[in-house]
């Protein structure tokens, strides 16, 4: 190349006029301010990126992120009101009048019923039985004469037709469709006028205005406002089914939680037939309800007295087991506690747990270890829950505790005896709410013998006929255990 030659971008001259010059035009997917145009959203989350990424920052998710047409601004001018605003105390409060599912562990989450106009989004894993309880609580809506529109767009009418027939849900003013376009769904609201819509699931319905596929981001959150804005104007009440991500959250954008009224989980083990409900949004009720069920093969019923499951018979006392009794919301539900301390010759014992939360059990271990001088360096510890029920409480530490140092010494606690209290790291044992309930739950099921934390029957005072010892520390808990201990 000759002196004076030019060489830019793979072009060589020794004419600085013929220099290529750096285009003035905005570069493609960008703005007038030179911001994207182009938006990209997690489907899973929501999460919004300027540009494409494999895996989305929110939820961790792989293969997530979508692109999405930007939304079109505009100005929005006012416009004549129709209905003139009020006083608050003349609004007619009629129309929020609850009115019964017929399933009664449905009523006590949702507040007492479900109101004319409101809207439910009902969360939950593949498998745990939202569509069955859905398809009863449909039938008995039915069944007290009010017009129930089912619409499916996961299954087959024919498969939801085999569904309600084993659960015994035929009702002639239950009506089914399978769809999934949204214009049609309404056309079916326009044409029966429900009291009760039933639609499984939200993220398989898709509206032709949304140029994107049946989930997205954009098109979960066209459908939902698209039905609540239809509920509202007819007081329709209605319910919405939703999927869940692999952590446990709603799958979809989460404004979807803020317009609907009412957000419900649906929680199970998928190796067990106990369900439990509860609700995490609810303009209506509480939100600290938890109703109970039992799934089996002729359909969903609902346990008002779902303690029994959660404990094993014997005939004799056995070492290493202990009961406690948890808090679901404000429900009390006696539970068991089961240890197993088996010697071993691994430089590395085993620490294995079963519906607790394994590093609180480790937590616990340490204190027996540390505080209360119980060995277990050496041998393999497994703690379990019965039932399948998950206890992440910390009124069962004391329970936990109880029962590992029983298996220890291979000495069991005397029948009828419970643990209540949360263990600390210095070996303390810290007070917990709703003793008083506690203690009455564990006296109607017979249970004589409680161990709480130190003041806690101050203002609650024991239940007749039941000894209850106040204990300050897991050692006093221990020394105490003595006592009621057979040789």
């Amino acid at each position: 190349m000759s002196v004076g030659a030019f060489r830019v971008a793979g072009v060589t001259t020794s004419d600085p006029q013929r220099i290529p010059q750096r285009s003035s035009m905005p570069a493609k997917g960008k703005g007038k301010a030179g911001r994207e145009s182009i938006a990209y959203r997690c489907v899973e989350c929501g999460w919004a990126a300027a540009k494409w990424v494999g895996r989305c920052n929110e939820c961790q998710a792989w293969g997530t992120v979508q692109e999405v047409a930007p939304p079109t601004a505009g100005v929005t001018k006012a416009r004549s009101v129709t209905q003139p605003a009020r006083p608050i105390a003349e609004v007619d409060t009629e129309s929020a009048i609850t009115w019964s599912t017929g399933v009664d562990e449905l009523d006590r989450v949702l507040g007492g019923g479900i109101v004319s106009g409101a809207v439910v989004l009902l969360a939950g894993e593949p498998g745990v039985g939202k569509s069955t309880l859905l398809l009863d609580v449909a039938s008995r809506a039915a069944q007290h004469s009010r017009t129930v529109l089912y619409i499916t767009g996961e299954e087959s009418a024919s498969q939801v037709r085999l569904r309600a027939e084993r659960i015994g849900a035929l009702r002639p003013r239950l009506l089914l469709a399978a769809e999934t376009d949204l214009a049609t769904v309404l056309g079916h609201v326009e044409q029966i006028s429900p009291d009760l819509l039933v639609v499984d699931s939200v993220q398989t319905i898709a509206s032709e205005a949304v140029d994107s596929s049946a989930g997205s981001v954009s098109q979960v959150r066209e459908v939902a406002a698209s039905l609540i804005r239809v509920a509202k104007e007819r007081g329709m009440a209605t319910v919405l089914v939703g999927h869940v991500t692999k952590d446990g959250g709603i799958a979809g954008p989460r404004v979807l939680e803020h317009l609907v009224d009412v957000v419900c989980q649906f929680e199970g083990d998928r190796h067990s037939r106990l369900r439990l409900l509860r609700a995490v949004k609810n303009r209506y009720g509480p939100t600290d309800e938890v109703g109970c069920f039992d799934l089996s093969e002729v359909g969903i019923v609902g346990l008002s007295d779902p303690s029994g499951l959660f404990l094993s018979r014997h005939a004799h006392p056995v070492a290493g087991t202990c009961v406690s009794v948890t808090l679901e919301g404000r429900r009390p539900l006696v539970t068991e506690v089961q240890a197993l301390v088996a010697p071993t010759q691994s430089n590395n014992p085993r620490r294995a747990t079963s519906g607790l939360d394994s590093s609180r059990v480790a937590m616990v271990l340490a204190v027996l270890e540390r505080r209360a001088g119980t060995r277990l360096a050496s041998n393999d510890v497994y703690v379990s829950t019965v039932g399948g029920v998950r206890l992440t409480e910390p009124a069962c530490d004391l329970a936990v505790a109880l029962a590992v140092a029983g298996a220890a010494i291979d000495r069991p606690l005397a029948a009828g005896t419970i643990a209540i209290g949360e263990v600390g790291l210095a070996g303390e044992v810290r007070q917990v709410a709703g003793v008083g309930r506690r203690l009455s739950e564990a006296a109607r099921l017979g249970f004589t013998v409680a161990f709480v934390p130190a003041g806690s029957t101050d203002s609650v005072p024991a239940p007749d006929g039941m000894l209850v010892y106040e204990v300050p520390d897991v050692l006093t808990a221990l020394s105490r255990a003595a006592f009621p201990l057979v040789g």
